[in-house]
């Protein structure tokens, strides 16, 4: 098909999927679920992979990651519908609706088809072609096991027809437990999901230039929703939070990766997000173990703390924010950004012997060198204003 062609398809798909929003939206309010994290979650991530999908397919047509991308979030809004209306005739028609049970049973299986394509975007980004046709098992295993997960499911779900498919823990129809075969389809979307993270890694530790700076923000991204799915699971944060990274954090870093990397730097933003991350943690575990112990000391055991101690426990934890966020950086520098921890350390040192230092040639040699070591400039050349008497011939030059 033509990109002229299918630059067109793609705004018409975006377009038809948003309309089938519609009904979803009303459907989940008379359901009552219109609030609830999981669905708004939902359908942030269905908007996110719509609109950078969109602007992909748009910009460039030929780049299997954007129809991808619209893939997941054009599934993802036609699994809603087909949830809504299934638990709209259950649940609250007063007759039942034609094909609502059919629907229900659906519900259960089709919305796997959404996440197929993860493995397949990683191995595939950034340009949207395998690095090489031995990676070509990992598409094959990711659409096979899914299609093994939803066949068991659909098939464990067919008896289960009616209220019997709500009596999960979720929050909408589904087969609980697992059927084995399942299980067996999942962990082998694990392996392809594994197998895709390798081939990236290697497309990672061959890449220059462009390329590899297109594979850290999507790299970043990744670990971005993964640790906070890690929250999630350990402290009970609500699933929205997980659905709101998976749905904007991943679609958005693939489209500055595709478009306008340039504009950031990745390996700052990753630095200040490790600084802040391990400020954040260090400060937060000094203020709680301040308001603990003084709460106990100060206010009885079993007894909330008296409002002066966490006024206490505030003013320590601000008075400690700058000496550690200073002490934390200068550990982050010199453990993951060496060359930036040298090149601060050897202007530190230079500026201590520019004090001291009259003679002009050897200034100017030391001056040179600094640039080289921090800069590693091709070529270093130092000129010095002359005095107003003196002619531009005599004007010193040092080269290096």
């Amino acid at each position: 098909m033509p990109s002229r062609l299918l630059r067109r398809a793609a705004p018409l798909l975006v377009a038809l999927s948003l309309i089938a929003l519609t009904p979803t939206v009303a459907l989940m309010g008379r359901l009552g679920l219109l609030t609830d994290p999981v669905v708004l979650g939902s359908f942030v991530l269905v908007l996110g992979f719509l609109t950078v999908g969109l602007v992909i397919t748009v910009r460039r047509a030929g780049n299997l990651i954007g129809w991808l991308l619209l893939w997941i979030g054009v599934l993802a809004g036609l699994s809603l519908l087909v949830t809504a209306y299934g638990m709209y005739d259950l649940q609250v028609a007063a007759e039942p609706l034609p094909g609502g049970s059919l629907l229900l049973w659906a519900s259960t299986w089709a919305w796997l088809a959404a996440p197929a394509p993860s493995p397949v975007i990683h191995v595939l980004f950034p340009d949207g072609r395998l690095l090489s046709r031995r990676w070509a098992w990992v598409i094959w295993l990711a659409f096979g096991s899914i299609a093994l997960v939803m066949a068991a499911i659909a098939v464990a779900a067919w008896p289960l027809q009616g209220p019997a498919l709500l009596e999960g823990p979720s929050w909408g129809p589904e087969v609980y437990p697992l059927p084995p075969l399942a299980l067996l389809g999942l962990a082998m979307f694990g392996v392809a999901e594994a197998g895709s993270l390798t081939a990236m890694a290697t497309r990672l530790r061959r890449a220059k230039g462009d390329e590899r700076e297109q594979i850290k923000w999507f790299l970043y991204a990744g670990i971005i929703v993964i640790l906070g799915i890690t929250v999630e699971i350990l402290l009970g944060v609500p699933l929205t939070v997980a659905s709101w990274l998976g749905g904007m954090v991943v679609p958005i870093a693939i489209a500055v990766a595709l478009f306008k990397y340039r504009l950031y730097d990745i390996d700052r933003i990753i630095n200040r997000t490790v600084v802040y991350g391990l400020l954040t943690a260090l400060l937060g575990s000094i203020y709680a173990a301040a308001v603990l112990v003084l709460g106990q000391v100060f206010g009885g055991v079993g007894r909330d703390p008296p409002s002066w101690a966490v006024a206490a426990a505030t003013l320590a934890v601000a008075a400690l924010f700058q000496p550690t966020r200073r002490r934390i950086q200068q550990a982050v520098d010199q453990r993951f950004n060496r060359r930036k921890y040298s090149a601060a350390k050897t202007i530190e040192a230079f500026s201590g012997r520019l004090r001291d230092q009259v003679d002009l040639d050897t200034l100017a040699t030391e001056l040179l060198n600094v640039t080289d070591k921090t800069m590693q400039p091709t070529t270093a050349s130092l000129w010095l204003r002359p005095p107003e008497d003196v002619s531009k011939a005599q004007t010193p030059r040092w080269d290096y």
